[in-house]
């Protein structure tokens, strides 16, 4: 799947990578940002990209994306985001789940969303729909994007042919592995509520 990308990356460079990682983090599922992410990534590990410069663009133009996508719902809303999401296979059905998600979790789920094929693409409309603040939007926006890259940029960079496996195992169990992240933070923050209560009594 990495290959299929190679003939972008020899004529474009930087620029595929930014293209694709803008339009998957703007809401488009059929665009394999991430996959792109990966593969440039394995083509800085051969010293074809620069390594910082690579993860320099990746999280500009995801957040970017993202960030477009978050006007789009904030201005457009819903009724927008049904009317054209059908384009790039954003149906009802995936808008209300992640929306559940998201409006259930909050904050955590925009600095982990671009883990989870779905989420990846339409946190920044969710977000814009659910009326999040820019600036709060913005702040973990930007770390979940630092987040994403540094994880993939150095897994496609140190692991080199061996990165379809990794990524075929990380996808399988890292919806399991947040599921427990959240649970524990839910544990944490559920504690320390009722300690304050028991104090306060």
């Amino acid at each position: 799947m990495f290959a299929s990308l190679a003939p972008l990356l020899d004529h474009y460079g930087y620029l595929a990578v930014a293209a694709l990682l803008f339009l998957e983090n703007l809401g488009a599922p059929i665009v394999p940002g991430e996959t792109m992410l990966i593969a440039g990534a394995i083509y800085a590990g051969t010293g074809q990209l620069n390594v910082v410069a690579l993860g320099v663009v990746a999280v500009a133009a995801s957040v970017a994306g993202a960030c477009a996508g978050w006007a789009i719902g904030r201005f457009g809303g819903r009724a927008l985001a049904l009317r054209y999401g059908r384009y790039v296979f954003l149906t009802p059905g995936r808008l209300d789940k992640a929306e559940a998600f998201f409006t259930s979790r909050g904050a955590f789920v925009i600095t982990f969303a671009r883990f989870l094929e779905g989420l990846r693409q339409a946190n920044g409309i969710i977000a814009g729909i659910t009326e999040m603040p820019w600036q709060r939007f913005l702040l973990f926006n930007g770390m979940g994007g630092v987040l994403w890259v540094a994880v993939w940029v150095s897994a496609g960079y140190l692991a080199g042919d061996h990165i379809a496996a990794i990524y075929h195992d990380v996808t399988r169990y890292l919806l399991y592995v947040l599921i427990a992240v959240a649970v524990a933070v839910a544990a944490v923050i559920g504690w320390h509520v009722l300690h304050r209560r028991r104090a306060a009594a």
